[in-house]
């Protein structure tokens, strides 16, 4: 697989990703509705409600409501997404999207932005660590965690006729580039982005480009690590990260979430029962969120380089 991560910001921020391919959308198929809960600023898509007066509207600050229009339009035959900030897009409409969409078996897709740590100044009450473990929780629900912009492009894609509740969950700015713009993705299977005999790095998110990075460092040290983008937190690539842990022995995860209920747990879950293997989580250890920027976030909850690597090393050792 050819990368073109380079540690750099991405060329398009999720916002103008997520605006550009909601109008390709709207032009392939005149079913497919966008519900906003009164952020149209935040996502830039104001002009997108101008353009597409027929396919946009703004909810107001009701995400709970937002959720029930949303199912009333799959009734009529429509394919809604829907956006709010992680917290707002998962534990505020928690009861309304299990009971209302998945156990009454209708489809929606629900984007929760600035997830984990990316509200960053909007401080704990608009920081959600335990969306994830939610979400994963509702029956046949796809949950996934935006590591690139193209990865972006393509889940909205590709869950656009998917049946069930699909959570996905994104920064709306800084993320890195890795993928090539023609990459191709598929539910349920996760990229292996590179080899190695030591020790496995599962991530999602912002975790991935992270993961990279320390995996690069630990090569100067002599240790070989490959790392994994899971893409789909649920379904899990059960295979992928099964014939890691054979090969590996060794499973570092690594995840903007809390890791009670998170990636860590499924990846815990999955080799505990199949087969056994040492596994140590990297991410929100059973805390609440605070303000502060990105980097100050990244230390306070070590999410950082600097973290995999020692965590790596005490692992391994």
């Amino acid at each position: 697989m050819e990368l073109r991560y380079t540690g750099g910001v991405a060329e398009k921020e999720p916002i103008q990703i997520f605006n550009e391919t909601m109008r390709e959308l709207f032009s392939e198929d005149d079913k497919v509705v966008y519900l906003d809960a009164d952020l149209m600023g935040s996502l830039k898509t104001a002009q997108l409600w101008k353009d597409y007066p027929k396919n946009v509207f703004n909810c107001g600050i009701q995400e709970a409501n937002m959720v029930g229009v949303a199912a009333g339009m799959y009734l009529n035959g429509f394919k809604p997404y829907i956006h709010s900030f992680s917290p707002f897009a998962s534990r505020r409409i928690f009861d309304q999207v299990f009971l209302s969409i998945g156990y009454a078996q209708k489809s929606i897709r629900i984007i929760g932005s600035d997830a984990g740590i990316m509200a960053t100044n909007n401080g704990g009450t608009h920081m959600s660590f335990e969306d994830v473990a939610m979400m994963r929780t509702v029956p046949n629900a796809c949950v996934a965690d935006v590591s690139d912009p193209t990865m972006f492009k393509a889940l909205l894609k590709l869950t656009k006729d998917r049946n069930g509740v699909t959570y996905i969950r994104t920064a709306r700015r800084n993320l890195k580039d890795i993928y090539m713009p023609d990459e191709k993705f598929e539910i349920g299977k996760g990229k292996l982005l590179k080899d190695g005999n030591d020790v496995t790095i599962v991530a999602c998110g912002i975790m991935v480009a992270t993961a990279l990075e320390a995996a690069k460092e630990l090569e100067k040290d002599g240790i070989s690590a490959q790392v994994v983008d899971v893409v789909t937190i649920k379904p899990l690539d059960e295979d992928l990260i099964l014939a890691c842990a054979r090969k590996t022995k060794n499973i570092i995860v690594c995840e903007n979430a809390n890791i009670l209920g998170g990636l860590t747990s499924a990846v815990c879950e999955l080799t505990s029962a199949k087969y056994p293997v040492r596994v140590k989580g990297i991410g929100i250890n059973d805390s609440y969120g605070c303000v502060g920027s990105e980097d100050f976030l990244r230390k306070k909850y070590g999410l950082t380089i600097e973290n995999i690597i020692l965590q790596v090393k005490e692992l391994l050792r």
